[in-house]
């Protein structure tokens, strides 16, 4: 099957007799025991092996496990690994999760935060107790390219497993599992969900071994994982995904290209541009560079924060992979140990109409 036959077919799962066209919603936390029985839904439930199924079809993986949100499924990579493990994760790694490798384990995983955007950097950074690379590609916020495959030939000269953070590109426009990842997260919130009505994570594995037996362990027993409906919201979201992202992708790389001529903008983060210093290895591992750009407004906060203000059909709001534009300027969303430019805008872009987003962002930044 191609990606649109699989978005559409694989995340539907037919048991009930009438045959409907739509797999229902199965809200039932206990079932009747029998010869391969789901048995209890914390463990599994038909709904999330039908989305755990098109999940590892679209990202060519063997097995996948979907999780209650993005940072529970980046959560239970961290608590599978032995205690006092150390990590090489992106200097650039989305906050939630540096969050958590800073806050909830400190004292229990040792981690060192490189420029990913040099795979020379990931090599110095391994010791004799690294047991998993993190990298992120593109990055969030500033949209950085890290070579993939060049990171995975490292990791694997040392048999060191690389989780790669696919949200923004999802697997419409990159698959790490065939560029050498040992296993894909996404925050299925953002661009798998694509109405911003979901909270969900996954992991997809490129083949079940011990790493990926104790984070299905992690899954099941901890018990961070979506309820029915959310798997069913999430399933009959992706049968859109392929033509969804067509769209954003083409909306993003035009207004990247305004923003790039703009004279109020100073600098424009979108690795579909030419000048972009990812631009050629993005090119080599992606089929297309996706929705989300961001950009620096001349002037600081104030200034991000006075064209934000003035935006009509961008709404001011944390998150990304909605049908609608969202923007924000990131380093108020991120707190005060933010690293990101207090003049960065961070945009989500749309399904609106192009010309009405090229008119609400020209008004916006006359001065």
């Amino acid at each position: 099957m191609k990606l649109e036959t699989i978005a559409i077919h694989a995340g539907t799962q037919i048991t009930d007799s009438y045959r409907p066209a739509v797999q229902p919603i199965t809200l039932a936390t206990t079932f009747e025991h029998h010869e391969d029985s789901v048995i209890y839904s914390r463990a599994t439930n038909p709904n999330r092996i039908a989305l755990e199924n098109v999940l590892a079809k679209l990202e060519h993986g063997q097995a996948a496990a979907a999780f209650s949100s993005g940072n529970a499924a980046g959560m239970s990579v961290f608590q599978a690994l032995p205690p006092s493990s150390h990590l090489v994760a992106p200097d650039d790694m989305y906050h939630g999760l540096r969050h958590l490798l800073t806050s909830v384990f400190k004292g229990i995983l040792e981690v060192d935060f490189v420029d990913m955007t040099q795979s020379e950097n990931v090599a110095k950074a391994i010791n004799k107790k690294t047991a998993l690379i993190w990298v992120e590609s593109p990055s969030n916020p500033l949209l950085k390219i890290s070579d993939i495959r060049a990171i995975c030939t490292i990791a694997q000269e040392k048999q060191i497993p690389v989780v790669c953070d696919n949200t923004f590109a999802t697997p419409v426009f990159q698959n790490p599992l065939l560029l050498g990842a040992s296993i894909v997260m996404h925050s299925t919130t953002k661009y798998l969900g694509g109405h911003s009505d979901i909270l969900g994570g996954a992991l997809i594995t490129k083949e079940e071994n011990e790493l990926w037996e104790r984070i299905k362990l992690v899954q099941t027993t901890g018990g961070a994982v979506p309820s029915p409906f959310d798997c069913y919201m999430l399933s009959r979201s992706i049968k859109t995904l392929p033509y969804r992202m067509k769209g954003h992708a083409e909306h993003a790389g035009i207004i990247a290209t305004f923003l790039q001529n703009h004279p109020q903008v100073e600098k424009v983060y979108y690795p579909g541009l030419l000048d972009h210093p990812g631009h050629t290895i993005a090119a080599t591992q992606m089929t297309g560079f996706g929705g989300m750009l961001s950009f620096l407004v001349k002037g600081g906060a104030n200034e991000a924060d006075t064209v934000i203000s003035k935006l009509q059909y961008f709404t001011n709001a944390t998150s990304l992979g909605g049908v609608e534009s969202l923007i924000e300027r990131r380093a108020a969303s991120e707190g005060p140990d933010s690293k990101t430019p207090q003049n960065l805008i961070r945009v989500s872009v749309g399904l609106e109409h192009l010309d009405d987003l090229l008119e609400d962002l020209d008004q916006a930044l006359k001065q």
